[in-house]
């Protein structure tokens, strides 16, 4: 009889225990349990931040009956692509798109580039008063931008660079320009993990500082350089306010003309004029998405061909340097 319990009692234990690692694992952290708090908190956030990009695309697809009637939610019955094809004539797609790559991407290249060779020598070499140097950086970060706006304003006015694109290009090839810190702050983080040994290697073999820079540093920097290309990308991207008082009325982006998309869409099917059958065509929810969608588009698919480069420069800041 005590035999039957003790097997009873051993039989119940190892149960608990095997149902114990199935649920919380055998450290706590791998179990189903914390695996379905994990799931249900990453799906959570994500559709936090999914949540308007879905609902952009769907109202962007819906035609005007679908907008009006109550019971479409999130598919339309049809796909209507009028609302992309009024959106596109409003923003006067391709040029303005070209003036956001001038104002953009040109910019960007240029920070890309001046950031990593002052990181570079930030993080590898020692010079007088580097202390103070990284100070003047961090002060420049926090200060307002709002603070050295007319400043920059009245110098570039007396460069006569303004009503273009240098006012952005410029700056850049100095290392400045918008998060320029930033930039230098990541590259220099980045440089200080890569073994001293590589470059020490590369001196051997007869290479100097600057050929050591671009054959053997840069091409195993190529994280944190997709990195700073992507961040200063869409930061000049999305800047209107500093767009609108450097180009003027000279030259126009697509975050430009969103600011003004009602005003644009008037004028250009407005006013009364008759479109197909005697019907006129009136601004709406879903064109006003579509052209937001058109703009946004740009950025999405470059971190659609960004984000394992973006993902990746995590594992390589954990490089351990000598």
């Amino acid at each position: 009889m005590e035999r039957s319990l003790k097997l009873q009692k051993a039989f119940l234990l190892r149960t608990y225990n095997r149902g114990k690692r199935i649920l919380m694992g055998r450290q706590g952290n791998d179990g189903i349990v914390f695996k379905l708090l994990v799931y249900a908190l990453l799906i959570s956030i994500g559709f936090v931040y999914l949540y308007p990009i879905l609902y952009l695309v769907s109202q962007s697809f819906k035609s005007l009956s679908d907008l009006l009637d109550p019971t479409v939610l999130w598919l339309p019955q049809k796909l209507y692509l009028e609302n992309f094809t009024q959106a596109w004539h409003v923003l006067d797609y391709m040029d303005t798109f070209w003036n956001s790559v001038l104002n953009s991407v040109v910019p960007a290249i240029g920070q890309t580039v001046s950031c990593a060779v002052v990181g570079y020598g930030i993080a590898k070499f020692r010079f007088p008063g580097k202390s103070i140097v990284l100070g003047l950086m961090m002060i420049t970060f926090i200060v307002p931008s709002q603070v050295v706006m007319i400043p920059l304003y009245l110098m570039f006015n007396e460069y006569h660079m303004l009503g273009s694109s240098l006012p952005f290009i410029v700056p850049t090839i100095f290392a400045q320009g918008i998060k320029g810190v930033l930039f230098i702050l990541i590259y220099t983080q980045f440089f200080r993990t890569i073994p001293a040994s590589l470059e020490e290697a590369a001196q051997m073999d007869g290479a100097g500082f600057i050929r050591t820079f671009f054959t053997v540093i840069l091409p195993i920097s190529m994280p944190a350089i997709v990195v700073v290309m992507l961040f200063s990308t869409v930061w000049h991207w999305n800047e209107t306010y500093l767009t609108s008082l450097y180009l003027g009325e000279s030259m126009t982006t697509l975050p430009l003309q969103l600011k003004t998309f009602n005003d644009s869409f008037t004028k250009l099917y407005g006013g009364g004029a008759a479109v197909g059958g005697g019907q006129t065509k009136n601004i709406n929810e879903s064109i006003r998405m579509a052209g937001t969608l058109l703009i946004v588009l740009p950025l999405l698919v470059l971190y659609m061909f960004a984000q394992r480069r973006f993902v990746e420069v995590v594992d390589k800041t954990g490089i351990t340097g000598e």
